[in-house]
């Protein structure tokens, strides 16, 4: 079987070792599952509705099988914190656009659970956008994170229009005019 890992967030513009190929864009049921997502919420969905809005875009790394165990293990730690790991298959337009297909049956994924003890949970925009403006981890500031993942997004997927993500981005630079 081919090695593959499906990244959202840093993993898009920051694969994992040993990638030898990569597909984009794909897309997959959000990192956290989209039944969690809008029980937080406060909003019941149905079991099975699915909306556009439920979809991660994300880049699909092919892994050289030399390196295989290598990167599970490099993975293993880098979302050790909560994460679950998961197979899924990823999906792009077909080559004439009218049409989803699978481009890759069986892609590892790591979901964030409700469980976790560093899952903080809903928050609101202007709440979160104060933290992230505010913060920063092993690795650097995290509006520095959320500047790369927009612009990451936007340069990738152009037709993909994540209101939330962009929602939080102009929320967080509104915070930084505020500043000067």
């Amino acid at each position: 079987m081919v090695y593959w890992v499906f990244g959202y967030g840093s993993l898009i513009f920051k694969p994992p070792p040993h990638a030898v190929e990569h597909k984009a864009p794909g897309r997959v049921v959000t990192v956290i599952e989209a039944r969690e997502w809008h029980m937080l919420e406060g909003i019941t969905v149905s079991e099975g509705a699915i909306s556009s809005d439920d979809y991660v875009w994300g880049m699909a790394y092919r892994i050289d099988p030399q390196y295989e165990d290598e990167v599970k293990t490099y993975m293993e730690y880098r979302e050790k914190n909560g994460y679950t790991c998961h197979f899924v298959p990823v999906y792009n337009a077909s080559p004439d656009g009218l049409e989803e297909i699978a481009v890759v049956d069986n892609a590892e994924i790591w979901i964030g659970k409700l469980d976790n003890p560093a899952f903080i949970g809903y928050e609101s925009l202007d709440n979160l956008a104060r933290i992230i403006s505010e913060r920063s981890g092993p690795s650097g500031l995290n509006k520095e994170y959320l500047y790369k993942l927009a612009e990451s997004v936007r340069q990738l997927y152009p037709h993909v229009r994540d209101e939330y993500l962009f929602g939080l981005e102009a929320a967080v630079r509104a915070l930084e005019e505020d500043d000067y």
